[in-house]
């Protein structure tokens, strides 16, 4: 019975889990912020502000992502920093790999729209994005 149930659950998850396509990572291109982190044990934390966004460029299953401020004149603030991004396809799930010159990981690609993007790291931590709407005080 126990197998039943275990085998049911992770049937229901994994239908749960959208399939991204190869024409899907062009979605990933441009600016995104953490609207929701759910920890492991499923606990969660939202974001109502973020002093810092992310910024993606993905070309040909490979770019770079560059954290960004939002300035109150609707542009960002941008430095010299950023990590190379490859697009993984394996075992039939999609994983962003990021490397700098000092560490390298996997993010798994859960679903993505032209508006949501929700990414899973390895100590089982999802996040959940949002394309960010421009501030201006103009």
């Amino acid at each position: 019975m126990k197998r039943a149930v275990l085998l049911f659950t992770v049937l229901i998850l994994s239908a749960c889990q959208q399939k991204i396509e190869e024409q899907d990572i062009a979605k990933l291109n441009g600016y995104w912020e953490i609207e929701k982190v759910i920890l492991a044990d499923g606990s969660e934390k939202d974001y109502k502000i973020n002093e810092t966004i992310d910024y993606l460029e993905i070309k040909n299953d490979s770019g770079f992502r560059k954290k960004v401020m939002p300035q109150f004149d609707g542009k960002y603030l941008v430095n010299n920093q950023s990590e190379k991004v490859k697009v993984i396809f394996k075992n039939g799930k999609t994983f962003l790999e990021y490397k700098t010159d000092y560490i390298k990981w996997q993010d798994e690609i859960l679903k993505i729209s032209d508006d949501k993007l929700t990414l899973k790291n390895s100590q089982g931590i999802s996040y959940q994005y949002k394309k960010p709407i421009p501030f201006s005080l103009k």
